[in-house]
């Protein structure tokens, strides 16, 4: 393939895209770096590792060894002596008690909006070559599985030069680093997240922003990028992100190059690994797998729910993941096909159709009636249902008769006053767990009941969940990272860090449901005006 094939269509240059420092904190500050973290010089481990140095690193980490061991050293005063700490233009951003809340959406798009036209020097964060949407709060950079449901508001508030300016990011990311970081920092850059961008893709083509075809070369490179190596492996074996199974299947697990505490989290994965019997760098390795998995963290991926230093994320063989890719499958072939590339076209409908016998044999468990991940080296299903178990619905992977028995198993089990739970689990201190609810889970549980025909459930968990995010848009004029699925004045807990305020995906999930439900009361509801109409759309499962 030519690079006309390849770039024609990108409305990118990377000349001018300053080149990618892509060396992280702790490989060039060292024992800085790690002194920085274990002393908690600021209260979130990700502040530092997101700080530009005021001059060059090697200069800033010479003065550090000199003087560190001086009588009355003060770390904290150094730290701000060399570095300039991130903090977010201040914005006169106040909502408008006149607004309802899909104009209080619409006008926070500019305030989540970065326009990387000036790079900080040796920061960890990674140029782009266009504007891109950030989550809001404490994450100030381009999120990988984030962007899908925060595009699905960008669309419907018709930011159409917003989402081709995303769509040409996303494809500039997978040109230059084969694969889509976690987000666009240099700490991110050893793990991806979700698979998404063949969702991603069919959106471009719908809102006439792209043809999907455009996109098949980085289609081709991402899956290049979570299948390395998986063509060698015998069963029983896994390498990087492919597992073999016992009958020579192969499906996929989350991974993460570095076995080393997550940067942004340093101290906290240290403590973590000191309250394990394991070696640590298995610990750390199954903490980043769990970050590439979106959900972090869960009961999903722990042998005791209790704690976190009993997760074994590279262990399991997770439901989502690989309805995910199996989407991709599909869609390399679909492209190929419209492409006229017969041969690849076909290649890849028969990995599709392996796959999802593969998922058929390990993930679905024909006695309940759902979906489960599968421990690939105990060799048997996990117990636990997630909201993970309607992804399947949401690619269209089920069976008719699958999609029924899923769809009775989520409404006795997993429904909540305020919609969809992440899972059956509560009181674990995780946020992936109940009583949490989160924006992505809902649009994916939303649309794979659609898909199938279970409008009526699907109705009720979109209207449960507009009424949480309306009840505390009311009380608080804000949206939040997270949820608390049920009645009250609570804010969502658990994980590592407060509740954030935004909130990218939230914002673009309700935006789009607003659109489909016309006649609900969210639409009536107004910043810091809480009325007691709510009542009617919550429902009493728990």
């Amino acid at each position: 393939m030519n690079r006309t094939d390849q770039h024609a269509i990108f409305d990118y240059d990377t000349r001018a895209v300053s080149a990618a420092d892509t060396l992280t904190p702790a490989d060039r500050y060292q024992e800085l770096f790690v002194a920085v973290q274990m002393q908690r010089v600021f209260p979130d481990s990700k502040t530092f590792v997101d700080c530009a140095p005021r001059q060059h690193p090697e200069r800033i980490l010479e003065l550090y060894r000199a003087r560190c061991g001086t009588p009355g050293f003060d770390l904290r005063a150094f730290v701000h002596e060399h570095f300039i700490r991130y903090e977010m233009a201040p914005t006169e951003f106040v909502a408008n008690p006149d607004d309802g809340l899909a104009e209080h959406i619409d006008r926070l798009w500019p305030v989540l909006t970065r326009k990387p036209r000036q790079h900080p020097e040796f920061s960890s964060l990674l140029p782009l070559p266009h504007d891109y949407v950030v989550p809001g709060g404490r994450f100030t950079e381009l999120y990988y599985w984030d962007s899908y449901f925060t595009m699905l508001g960008l669309d419907e508030s018709g930011h159409c030069e917003l989402l081709r300016s995303m769509a040409d990011n996303f494809a500039y990311l997978i040109d230059t680093y084969g694969h889509v970081p976690n987000g666009n920092r240099s700490y991110y850059l050893s793990r991806s997240q979700p698979p998404v961008f063949a969702l991603m893709t069919d959106l471009f083509e719908d809102t006439g922003v792209h043809r999907a075809t455009d996109y098949l070369p980085q289609l081709r490179k991402e899956y290049a990028f979570w299948s390395e190596g998986g063509e060698h492996l015998r069963p029983g074996e896994a390498h990087r992100r492919c597992v073999c199974l016992a009958d020579g299947s192969l499906l996929n697990r989350y991974w993460d190059d570095r076995d080393t505490p997550r940067e942004e989290s340093y101290l906290e994965d240290r403590q973590t690994a000191q309250a394990s019997d394991r070696l640590p760098y298995e610990v750390y390795r199954d903490l980043r797998a769990g970050a590439e998995s979106g959900w972090d963290f869960s009961s999903r991926w722990l042998d005791d729910p209790q704690k976190l230093s009993s997760i074994r994320t590279t262990a399991i063989v997770p439901v989502d993941l690989n309805s995910f890719l199996y989407k991709l499958e599909r869609q390399i072939a679909r492209l190929s096909q419209v492409k006229g590339w017969q041969a690849c076209a076909e290649e890849f409908h028969r990995r599709a159709e392996v796959r999802l016998a593969a998922i058929d044999r390990y993930l679905w468990n024909d006695e309940v009636g759902a979906y489960f991940d599968y421990d690939w080296k105990r060799r048997q299903p996990r117990d636990n249902l997630t909201a993970a178990t309607l992804t399947p619905l949401f690619v269209r992977i089920a069976s008719k008769t699958q999609a029924e028995r899923v769809a009775a198993v989520v409404r006795e089990r997993l429904l909540a006053p305020g919609g969809l739970s992440t899972t059956e689990l509560s009181g674990t201190g995780e946020q992936w767990d109940r009583p949490n609810g989160w924006a992505p889970l809902q649009w994916m549980g939303i649309r794979g009941l659609q898909n199938y025909g279970h409008d009526v459930l699907a109705l009720d968990i979109e209207r449960r969940w507009l009424a949480i995010v309306g009840q505390l848009f009311e009380r608080e004029s804000k949206l939040v990272e997270k949820y608390v699925l049920r009645p009250s004045a609570e804010h969502a807990g658990g994980g590592e860090y407060p509740l954030q305020d935004g909130f990218g995906w939230t914002n673009g999930v309700t935006r789009k449901l607003m659109q489909e439900d016309a006649r609900h009361e969210v639409h009536r509801c107004r910043a810091g005006q809480c009325r007691p109409e709510w009542a009617e759309s919550l429902g009493d499962a728990d």
